[in-house]
């Protein structure tokens, strides 16, 4: 119990510690980016401030849930509280989608006007480098954030680091429709296409955010967990057989159900001793499940039984 509690406490520090560097990052590069996206004239580098000022919600709602999903589990909750992590990614994907949303409205309406006779801003120069220190800058965030996520598998964390990663790879676009905007000024209107290109990375982003996290509330099957719970299963002393596997994430952990066979002329107590062997087994191969439940069946009957219609 006492590891337990050190273990938690370390997740909440890290997790804490590795999203506060990011949310500083983003108040730097929000800001830097819409003065200079003003200043420059330029659409694309607005649009990327957008996208970095949603980075900041998103760093609020991890640095808020993570008191809260890695509450020990009680009498309301006996599975714990690990599935927050999918609430709070649904939420980080909801928010990047209706940023994405809003940018493209934008960059649509702003092409529309150039095609209706309208004459594109030229941006300046300067705020192709501003979009170049953005990559760095967020990419370097990105890795560290991915790091403690797979350390503490940590779902709501990591999608939060492929937000860092949105934001980084939508800034390449941003880039490429500066420079050519400002090398080759009749081609100005590229900086709403930039723009256009960031909404679709953004609402890329969060469509893979979302996905994974909807499969875990809906307790979907990870894929290849239930292959190596069975391996691992019918590598016991005893274990004969094993099927009906199931696993289930619950923020970074799992929770297997799975039927084992064993010789029908054991003693309950000896199948018993079996199924705990299984389940001490599973819990200890180190592949993220926590608890298992194992159900104990005769051989015959157990063959019998399957070949039921």
């Amino acid at each position: 119990m006492a590891q337990d509690v050190i273990e938690v406490s370390d997740e909440i520090r890290a997790v804490r510690r590795v999203t506060l560097v990011g949310m500083a990052v983003n108040v730097a590069l929000s800001a830097l980016k819409a003065v200079s996206g003003w200043l420059a004239g330029s659409q694309a580098l607005l649009a990327d401030a957008v996208h970095s000022v949603s980075d900041l919600v998103t760093d609020f709602a991890v640095l808020l849930g993570v008191r809260y999903w890695t509450a020990p589990a009680d009498d309301e909750h006996p599975y714990g509280h690990g599935k927050i992590q999918a609430v709070v990614a649904v939420a980080i994907g909801i928010a990047l989608a209706a940023v994405a949303v809003g940018i493209g409205r934008t960059a649509v309406l702003r092409l529309l006007e150039v095609v209706g006779g309208g004459e594109p801003a030229v941006p300046s120069a300067f705020a192709f480098w501003i979009a170049v220190i953005s990559v760095v800058a967020k990419e370097a965030v990105y890795r560290r954030t991915l790091a403690v996520a797979r350390r503490f598998r940590s779902s709501a964390l990591e999608a939060n680091a492929w937000h860092h990663r949105s934001d980084a790879i939508s800034s390449l676009p941003v880039a490429l429709a500066l420079a050519v905007s400002y090398f080759v000024p009749s081609l100005a209107w590229a900086d709403s296409v930039g723009a256009l290109v960031v909404a679709v990375f953004i609402l890329k982003a969060a469509w893979d955010v979302v996905r994974p996290a909807v499969e875990e509330l809906m307790d979907a099957e990870m894929p290849g967990n239930s292959a190596e719970v069975a391996r691992i299963a019918v590598g016991v002393r005893g274990v004969s057989g094993c099927h009906r596997v199931r696993t289930r994430r619950y923020g970074g952990v799992f929770q297997a159900d799975l039927h084992i066979q064993v010789e029908r002329s054991l003693s309950v107590g000896e199948g018993h001793a079996i199924g705990h062997a299984v389940r001490d087994a599973i819990r200890a191969a180190g592949i993220g499940v926590v608890d298992a439940v194992v159900h104990v069946e005769p051989v015959k009957e157990a063959i019998d039984a399957d070949k039921k219609p």
